[in-house]
């Protein structure tokens, strides 16, 4: 997976995240949603993989 894929999940995930009201800390919840959805992304070749797609 190219790294164009990685930051366009990671940004979408952490913009989500900015809004999700059970954290209060706004900074928090980026980071939390930049990670998650980097991990995510980084995930989904193994996902396709095991799925046998």
């Amino acid at each position: 997976m190219d790294p164009v894929n990685l930051t366009y999940y990671a940004v979408v995930c952490g913009g989500l995240a900015a809004y999700a009201p059970n954290v209060r800390n706004v900074a928090i919840r980026t980071v939390l949603g930049l990670g998650l959805g980097g991990l995510s992304a980084a995930m989904l070749p193994l996902v396709h993989f095991f799925l046998g797609f």
